[in-house]
């Protein structure tokens, strides 16, 4: 067992990190400011460098690296902000890589190798005004009707609603109680009957628009079937890999937490010393450290068990589960650490705490991810209905 990058790997991670650290800062304060998602121009210039895809299949447009490059790439972005890492996020761990797995090869190969591109973006349509973490209670229904699915319904919490050019979307296609039947359509956003509703402002994920949308009497080619009923475990198979993702743009929040606080605490003095020489100080960067490393640690776990495939829900809810609430503790202890100036929107570090939270609640909330991992643990699955 080797925890050390091969030169190949860290030979990606360099050029991402120097891409990221002197291409995007000034780009991600513009998102932040503008609430704005990053141009198809920076999608076009991420698809040359080969940060779009890289671990989908060189067939499909990819790279055909393993999922452990996609993240480490990803949270090199992350650092940034997780508006400029959002299009890694969606064409390496997001709802593209169900359509390479699970739709078919003539679906697949329209649409796969147009994200990698940097040409459109692919979006995800889960959750509902009724339905989020029980997510088997949706309502969205698509009736086969000759060649074409009648998509009705209602979507809430999308990254990307309104801004995204189509969306995976999860629908009842049968009237099988619970997840048996659920399956998931590939849906273009310029489809008659598809509007979307006024944009969420949220607390943080400035420059990752989100907004309700409505389906109504779509007409959607049933050639755009991704899974059919009952595919509701396949779907959550791919999400496991997308809670990967989740995790890291935790990882990639709290490191550059940690490194921003380093330095703060090496430059600021009080009492005549440089506030890293108190004990106290040393102690809270000795806890996030510990807690930034123990996460990388699991993500990585869970990414290199999968190998090239889809990661076990075990080591994927242990990843986020950790991550999700590690970002927390450390963006709030780095903001502590350096007291107003933390506080100041001018310095990021309260941005970070507010981007930092909601990937605790996106995803799946991390209760979810404890009942998961308890489930895991005994081999079987809770009604939380009963």
């Amino acid at each position: 067992m080797d925890f050390r990058l091969t030169e190949e790997q860290q030979a990606l991670r360099d050029t991402a990190r120097q891409f990221a650290q002197t291409e995007m800062p000034a780009v991600a304060k513009e998102l932040e400011e503008k609430d704005e998602a990053i141009s198809k121009e920076w999608l076009k210039r991420y698809a040359e460098m080969g940060f779009l895809g890289i671990n989908v299949a060189p067939e499909l447009g990819g790279l055909g690296l393993g999922n452990l490059e996609a993240l480490i790439v990803l949270e090199e972005f992350a650092k940034v902000s997780p508006a400029v890492a959002f299009p890694i996020f969606e064409s390496s761990v997001g709802p593209i890589r169900a359509v390479e797995h699970f739709a078919g090869s003539e679906l697949a190969k329209s649409v796969v190798p147009k994200v990698c591109a940097g040409e459109i973006v692919c979006a995800v349509a889960m959750s509902e005004p009724d339905a989020g973490t029980a997510l088997t209670d949706l309502k969205t229904r698509a009736v086969l009707d000759g060649d074409h699915y009648i998509l009705n319904g209602q979507k809430r919490w999308c990254s990307g609603g309104g801004h995204s050019d189509s969306y995976v979307v999860y629908t009842k296609l049968s009237d099988e109680p619970g997840a048996k039947g659920i399956g998931a359509l590939y849906v273009e956003k310029d489809r008659d009957g598809v509007s979307f509703g006024p944009r969420e402002r949220l607390m943080g994920f400035r420059g990752i628009p989100s907004a309700d949308i409505f389906f109504e009497e779509v007409r959607v080619p049933k050639e755009n079937l991704i899974v059919p009923a009952g595919g509701f475990r396949k779907l959550m198979e791919a999400f496991d890999l997308e809670r990967c993702g989740n995790s890291t743009m935790c990882l990639g929040i709290a490191q550059a937490a940690l490194d921003q606080a380093l330095d703060y605490v090496q430059e600021r003095k009080a009492f005549g010393k440089e506030l890293v020489e108190f004990q106290a100080v040393q102690m809270k960067l000795a806890e996030m450290a510990l807690k930034v490393e123990a996460s990388r640690l699991l993500i990585w776990r869970a990414a290199q068990n999968a190998e090239d495939g889809l990661p076990s829900i075990l080591d994927s809810s242990l990843a986020k589960c950790f991550s999700n609430e590690m970002v927390r503790e450390v963006t709030g202890a780095a903001l502590q650490v350096m007291g107003g100036y933390g506080y100041a929107k001018e310095y990021g570090m309260e941005q970070r705490m507010r981007d930092g939270w909601g990937w605790g609640i996106a995803g799946g909330a991390i209760d979810i991810q404890k009942i998961n991992i308890a489930s895991a643990l005994v081999g079987r699955r809770f009604n939380q209905r009963a």
